[in-house]
């Protein structure tokens, strides 16, 4: 059995190459209906070396505690140094703290693309999060993303994950189920994270998307995703932000339990 702070062999044993779009210039409506088909799409530049460069710059500012407003740092200390110093794992809510992180998430080819996407004329950024995958850093497993926003089940939620470093399957790059998105909610359980049964997951599915930096997965909120263990003495970092309807009203946790709260129901996984 496996240790629960570890993710079982062969959960991510990605064997297909994804799709790749060269640039936002070269979308299509055949890649959105890909999108709307499989549930992501892969840009391989999005952002220039320069946005990217200053974007690292930001982030590490925002961590030195320049910006003395900000508040959002998580920290994370890692299993394999716990006599050491405590690690940043994720910053989040920097948009109003960050000039530059802001124009990158509110870029408007990129919202031009979410609101095709969802087909929605004004989507709404409702989120904001710098993820740091530390040297051997954690598994992010499995899961929906809908599952952690209260908004009804039926919304078109985009996230969009931008590389910083380049991500690979060594250091966590993202794994995506394609076409999964559409088997609606997936009951979640609280097991080494709040995410899907391991025993649930379509392997054979498993498509892992490395990208350069600059490059960005854009997924269907429903899509079953994850992100594996850092194997690596590298830190991986990246942006990530989701796009809702610029109409949608919230839910409550409740309503959104009834969904994907799987053993707040008392299943079993």
């Amino acid at each position: 059995m496996a240790n629960r702070e570890d993710h079982p062999i062969g959960l991510y044993d990605s064997k297909s190459t994804p799709k790749y779009i060269e640039n936002i210039d070269a979308i299509s409506q055949e890649e959105i209906n890909f999108f709307h088909s499989h549930g992501y799409l892969a840009i391989q530049e999005l952002f220039d070396f320069k946005t990217i460069t200053k974007a690292k710059s930001e982030i590490q500012r925002l961590i030195s505690g320049e910006a003395k407003e900000f508040n959002g740092i998580q920290y994370e200390q890692s299993d394999l140094a716990k006599d050491q110093p405590k690690s940043v794992r994720k910053l989040m809510g920097f948009i109003d703290h960050s000039t530059h992180l802001s124009k990158m998430a509110k870029e408007t080819d990129l919202i031009n693309l979410v609101g095709r996407l969802m087909d929605d004329s004004d989507p709404l950024l409702f989120q904001d999060m710098a993820l740091l995958k530390g040297p051997y850093g954690r598994e992010k497993p499995w899961h929906q993303d809908a599952a952690y926003f209260d908004l009804p089940i039926n919304t078109t939620i985009i996230g969009a994950w931008i590389a910083l470093d380049t991500a690979t399957k060594d250091n966590g790059c993202l794994h995506v189920l394609p076409k999964t998105h559409k088997n609606g909610p997936a009951e979640h359980f609280h097991i080494r994270d709040w995410q899907l049964c391991d025993t649930t997951i379509q392997t054979s599915l498993d498509v892992a998307i490395p990208l350069d930096p600059g490059g960005c997965l854009l997924w269907h909120g429903l899509l079953h995703h994850g992100s594996p263990t850092n194997n690596t003495g590298a830190t991986r970092a990246a942006l990530q932000f989701h796009y809702k309807p610029h109409s949608c009203e919230n839910i409550t946790a409740e309503e959104r339990m009834q969904y994907f709260g799987g053993d707040i129901r008392g299943a079993t996984c």
